[in-house]
């Protein structure tokens, strides 16, 4: 039986994210823990945070062994983009994005 976990609005870039995604998709749940707990990412403490959460919403579903969990996929969609300005040469303004991320933990039994 799936269950879910949404992170939303996140400061961190998709791209950067999909780069940390991409280690936990397909592991344990243990395993995605423990690889996230050593990543020196700024988004591996919200995936671990949100893997936690998932695990947390399938103790509370009947019928969900949480032993034996896995991170079926982590979906890295993209949030809307802070348009912030900075000074530039003879009176321009260079435009800066920051972006934004949305997480889906997607947990499943193995």
């Amino acid at each position: 039986m799936e269950v879910k976990a949404v992170d939303r609005y996140i400061r961190v870039s998709p791209r950067k994210a999909r780069l940390v995604a991409d280690l936990v998709k397909g592991k344990p749940v243990s395993d995605a823990l423990s690889i996230l707990e050593f990543t020196p990412r700024a988004i591996s403490i919200y995936l671990y945070k949100l893997i936690r959460s998932a695990v947390a919403n399938a103790s509370h579903k009947q019928g969900v062994d949480v032993d034996v969990l896995f991170v079926k996929n982590v979906l890295v969609d993209q949030g809307p983009t802070l348009k912030r300005f900075r000074p530039g040469p003879q009176g321009r303004g260079f435009r800066i994005l920051k972006r934004t991320c949305h997480l889906t933990v997607i947990l499943d039994e193995a």
